[in-house]
């Protein structure tokens, strides 16, 4: 399949994170994209602070429980300051990984499996932990099969604190029954379940593999919350009334707590999954990755993020069938998005989300680092800001989610603070025409011509209309 005049521009802009004044066009645009899933590096993500090491502050905050209020109060108080630390260092990490990396395919793809694997830093527990996720689970297996990713999310202790599975008991099992004894009700009636929870069960189901319409029911939801029964993390019942019924482990290390879970056979999307401990779910989760449905609901979304908010049906269909017959490998599945006709045929079709464009900006003003330029309060500002989605469905994907009036104000803000940074030299006149290769039109080169200023130039070629969508 020969590429069209613009395909320069689809992989700069679509798949890439924008181009860079001081990159050179690559010959052949679809063979580089390929060549950049093998060159990856998940290890490229400068340092930041570990699950561990935020975990073990959480673990140590939460046996000042039994301390005064004052010292309860100021304990939190210092934890919440170090993880807003943490959080603040991992954005502007990410961000000149972003701006500096050589596989920008590669990096757009840990952005668009991070957003689906979402932990939002909204509360304490996961503020400091969000980017973890990122950095120790996806990055690592971006390059291996989904069943490998999947497993890898969903025992890490920011996914298990985000959706509260770490404390999850099985209402019959050791703990949940010795719990029950304790508590029979006045009323005479049985006494009623404890600490089941089926939040993390419910959105690998919704959002993680089969997706809303993926035909499961609420008994499925319940028993696959049952089989997780005793994943946890390691530090959260070394003290306390659960400490003699729990296996202790390092902080933030996946555990398998035996007297938490739930006993017996499960069934789940009709199959029957016999009593294993810990490998009941996994067997669960293995189902659950090779499922027909996660395969269309995958391929759907990775569709709608790269080529259009109606992604075409047959391109659709071909990257489903490409996940199955590849046994769920990530490489493959990525190979046939970046091949497919489709992925090439017309230019600039997505609205560009706050942080892509933000990136593409900042690549697109030749910047590798972030002197001077707050990018936290810029996200936050134009309403994006990473691992933040406020919702385990994470960011929208699509322009009604982000080309709102009031939206494309703050771009215009921000684009002004940002041109007003950089330097006079940067002449906008000989940067359009790099940045959009074959799609900047004469609109655009005109109106950046008569700028006032240098200033002004670069913030109208921020703002064109080629710009703003990929």
């Amino acid at each position: 399949m020969s590429l069209p005049v613009f395909a320069p521009a689809i992989a700069a802009n679509r798949f890439g994170l924008g181009a860079r004044p001081d990159g050179p066009a690559p010959a052949d645009p679809r063979a580089d994209l390929l060549a950049q899933l093998d060159r990856f590096r998940a290890d490229a993500f400068p340092a930041v602070a570990g699950s561990a090491a935020v975990t073990a502050r959480l673990v140590a905050l939460r046996e000042t429980y039994g301390q005064d209020p004052a010292a309860r109060m100021e304990a939190r108080r210092i934890v919440r300051k170090q993880a807003q630390d943490d959080y603040s260092q991992a954005v502007r990490a990410r961000a000149v990984t972003a701006l500096t990396t050589a596989t920008p395919f590669a990096e757009r793809l840990a952005h668009f499996w991070a957003n689906h694997f979402t932990v939002s830093a909204d509360k304490l527990e996961t503020l400091g932990l969000a980017h973890t996720l990122e950095v120790e689970a996806i990055r690592p297996n971006l390059n291996r099969r989904f069943a490998d990713l999947l497993l890898a999310v969903v025992r890490h202790p920011a996914m298990l604190l985000y959706l509260d599975q770490a404390q999850s008991i099985g209402p019959g099992s050791e703990v949940g029954t010795r719990a029950a004894a304790r508590r029979p009700r006045a009323d005479g009636q049985p006494p009623r379940p404890v600490g089941l929870n089926e939040n993390l069960a419910r959105e690998i189901l919704e959002l993680h593999t089969l997706g809303v319409d993926g035909g499961y029911t609420q008994a499925d939801v319940s028993e696959f919350a049952r089989a997780l029964t005793g994943w946890s993390v390691g530090g959260f019942a070394r003290r306390g009334p659960l400490a003699r019924l729990s296996r202790d482990a390092p902080d933030g290390a996946f555990v398998f707590q035996p007297a938490w879970h739930e006993p017996g056979d499960r069934r789940l999307l009709g199959t029957r999954y016999r009593q294993g401990g810990a490998t009941q779910a996994e067997a669960m989760l293995a189902t659950l990755a090779s499922h027909p449905a996660t395969a269309r609901h995958l391929a759907t979304k990775l569709a709608r993020h790269f080529v259009a908010d109606n992604p075409p049906p047959a391109l659709v269909a071909r990257l489903a069938d490409s996940f199955l017959q590849g046994r769920g490998d990530l490489p493959t599945l990525h190979r046939a998005l970046a091949s497919a006709p489709e992925s090439w045929a017309a230019p600039a079709a997505k609205v560009r989300s706050p942080w892509d464009w933000l990136i593409a900006a900042l690549r697109g003003a030749g910047l590798s680092d972030l002197p001077g330029f707050g990018i936290v309060p810029a996200l936050n500002a134009l309403g994006q800001p990473p691992w933040r989605p406020g919702s385990p469905a994470g960011w929208g994907d699509t322009a009604a989610t982000w080309a709102a009036p009031d939206a494309l104000m703050r771009r215009v803000e921000t684009a002004q603070r940002l041109a007003a940074l950089l330097p006079a030299a940067l002449d906008a006149r000989t940067l359009a025409p790099r940045l959009l290769p074959g799609t900047l039109t004469p609109t655009t080169a005109n109106a950046i011509t008569a700028a006032d200023s240098g200033a002004q130039a670069l913030a109208l070629l921020f703002l064109s209309p080629e710009f703003l969508r990929r």
